[in-house]
């Protein structure tokens, strides 16, 4: 049968792709160098600040200011924390754990950038997900993995660009009708 006849064809042609692509990782391995020169690479633009940072989400501006009254009168953050409207953080006290500026949205990441440790703004801070109470619990220089930790991973997505640059050269010296 034709069906059968074309997945036997599709069969063979990933077998014989699979065996290519083998044989051409084989002959162009991935370098120490190379994963190092990586490694650096990242850990150059992983360079800074993170910010361990606590958050209670609301929908309205009013509630924002109720909490940050009874921030102000002695409330425990964690506490009023239990009320947020973020389901990912609510229960752990508002935690966001370790993460440096640039992993939350621009208001919410320069609002908590302006504060001290122990400090929370004094007005709501708006995102496109609501009014945010933030609490600055601390903040450390990043803390990044060793080589060690992600060479596999750093030696893996290497290889698959290898792949991707050989797959494009191929691509270019065939003639495609």
């Amino acid at each position: 049968r034709p069906e059968v006849k074309n997945q036997i064809e599709l069969a063979r042609q990933s077998i014989v792709i699979r065996a290519l692509a083998q044989e051409y990782l084989a002959k162009n391995p991935v370098k120490d160098e190379e994963m190092k020169a990586e490694y650096d690479k990242f850990k150059a633009q992983s360079a800074g600040k993170e910010y361990h940072a606590r958050h209670i989400l609301v929908e309205k501006e009013d509630e924002a200011k109720a909490i940050i009254a009874k921030l102000k009168g002695g409330a425990k953050f964690e506490e009023l924390a239990k009320a947020s409207k973020d389901p990912g953080s609510a229960n752990q006290g508002g935690d966001l754990g370790w993460a440096p500026p640039d992993a939350f949205v621009k208001p919410f990441s320069d609002a908590m950038v302006g504060l001290k440790s122990g400090e929370f703004t004094q007005t709501p801070v708006q995102t496109q997900f609501g009014y945010h109470v933030i609490k600055l619990d601390e903040t450390r220089d990043a803390q990044l993995p060793g080589f060690e930790e992600v060479k596999g991973q750093i030696a893996e997505s290497l290889q698959q660009q290898k792949l991707q640059n050989f797959q494009q050269d191929l691509k270019k010296k065939a003639k495609i009708q």
